[in-house]
């Protein structure tokens, strides 16, 4: 009996852990697709000021995906 409910506590405990992984794949997804919107959006209204809107958004790109990263190794240390 004691065996059976550790197994099912250590598949749930799995299985939170890969949903949680899941769930910041996508955050991190749609984060980025937020920001190369909202950069097409303004360099189309000032296309002079391109440059400095293009770095800001690898440099803000580069932390969700950190972010992201460190969430997904999280997840991965939990499974085991």
């Amino acid at each position: 009996m004691m065996i059976s409910t550790l197994l099912a506590a250590t598949g749930l405990a799995q299985l939170g852990s890969s949903l949680g992984a899941g769930i910041a794949t996508i955050g991190a997804g749609l984060g980025i697709g937020k920001i190369g919107s909202s950069a097409m959006d303004a360099i189309a209204r000032q296309p002079e000021a391109s440059n400095k809107i293009m770095s800001n958004m690898i440099l803000t790109s580069a932390f969700i995906e950190g972010c992201a990263l460190f969430a997904i190794a999280a997840c991965a240390f939990i499974i085991k």
